[in-house]
């Protein structure tokens, strides 16, 4: 089966012009101003794309796939992502990941949900591990999980400077990422260490420490949640300027008000662009049907909602149309920036050879049509492929 899309403005996530797409195979055959296909090729599909805008499926690298949360009790458990709920969004990748919960949640569930969710027709990948450490695994180590199963890509999310971790030292934060390179290394992943930062006092000081007295690359590194505050964020922008990657998360609690002047995510990206931060040191996330608990003054709880994956799209529009980010630029925290830094062999791009994850904005900056590898999901802005118990 051909999908040949006609006449759209391609973004790379780099602004191509208008162009001509073809898709076969799950793949991306050939980007070209005119391309032509034989009166003979009955086995084609042809998509209109004048007066549509081409990019990347978004890659949301934080979500909580078997839900999250549980902070205030069994019946606060989030529920678990379906996929209509992912591909409506303009998302073709997700990274699933355990939070809070690493004992009524497990990695086998983790891994067998994201399996699935692969089977249904997105791509899939996970990170081994909770808030706690000692970490949970699948094989009782990080550096077997990432080496020998191919789905695990790094660690997280690791919970340091918050009420809600189990107080890792030091020390073992700095173990935890030395297994994440040389696993990483021997099996040519990213091998990540994805970092919870709460809203401690501490902030950044633990990651900032090891960096200076160890040998690991400050690239293994990856806090999220960089956002939550003004202190933070700038703490943050200290860490990409040395070098580092960051995380915004684009799920905000609706519930709570800023603090410290903070911004809202997509003025976060924003801000430190206009500090000097290398576009390629920021990314962003949506923490998907996790938990946004509110806390009072004493740490206990007053308030919860869940994460939404559909935060990706809200903040790239509000990137673009309010806060005056280049369209390339704005897509950039969600394809490219997070595909090379995860080492995600064939996504994040739009060129010939990438995987076919496509999507497909109208003039009004609408969702008109999704392809995750090659399949379409949403076409006309209809969902037309559900998960098997949607």
């Amino acid at each position: 089966m051909f999908t040949l899309i006609k006449g759209a403005q391609v973004y790379a996530p780099e602004k191509l012009g208008k162009k001509d797409v073809l898709l076969a195979g799950g793949k991306i055959e050939k980007i070209a101003d005119n391309i032509e296909i034989s009166n003979n090729c009955l086995d084609i599909k042809l998509v209109d794309g004048s007066n549509m805008t081409l990019t990347p499926g978004i890659i949301d690298h934080h979500v909580h796939i078997i839900g999250g949360g549980g902070e205030n009790g069994y019946s606060s458990r989030t529920p678990e992502v379906t996929l209509s709920n992912i591909t409506r969004w303009g998302i073709t990748t997700v990274v699933g990941l355990l939070g809070t919960d690493g004992t009524s949640r497990h990695m086998e569930s983790l891994l067998a949900k994201a399996n699935g969710l692969e089977e249904e027709g997105i791509s899939t990948y996970i990170y081994s591990g909770s808030y706690e450490v000692p970490m949970v695994s699948l094989t009782g180590s990080i550096r077997r999980d990432i080496l020998l199963i191919d789905k695990i890509i790094g660690a997280g999310e690791i919970a340091i400077s918050d009420h809600r971790s189990s107080a890792p030292s030091i020390d073992d934060i700095e173990y935890i990422a030395a297994e994440c390179r040389v696993s990483g290394m021997l099996s040519r992943k990213a091998g990540v260490l994805h970092l919870h930062i709460g809203p401690g006092e501490a902030k950044l000081d633990m990651i900032n420490e090891i960096v200076e007295r160890s040998d690991i690359p400050i690239y293994h590194f990856r806090p999220t949640h960089v956002n939550r505050n003004r202190a933070l964020l700038d703490e943050a922008m200290k860490f990409a300027k040395k070098g580092g990657i960051i995380d915004i998360t684009s799920s905000v609690n609706p519930g709570k008000a800023p603090v410290d002047g903070s911004f809202n995510p997509a003025q976060a990206v924003k801000y430190l662009l206009g500090n000097g931060v290398a576009i390629e040191n920021i990314t962003m996330s949506s923490d998907g049907n996790g938990s946004l608990p509110l806390f009072d003054e004493n740490n206990n709880i007053i308030g919860l909602t869940a994460a939404s994956l559909g935060s990706m799209y809200d903040q790239l529009k509000a990137m673009v149309y309010e806060e005056g980010l280049p369209l390339e630029t704005a897509l950039q925290v969600m394809t490219s920036s997070v595909s090379d830094g995860l080492k995600l062999t064939g996504k994040g791009h739009v060129a010939e050879g990438m995987d076919a994850d496509i999507t497909m904005f109208d003039k009004d900056f609408n969702i008109k049509y999704v392809f995750a590898k090659g399949r379409v999901m949403v076409e006309n802005g209809n969902i037309i492929v559900k998960g098997v118990f949607e």
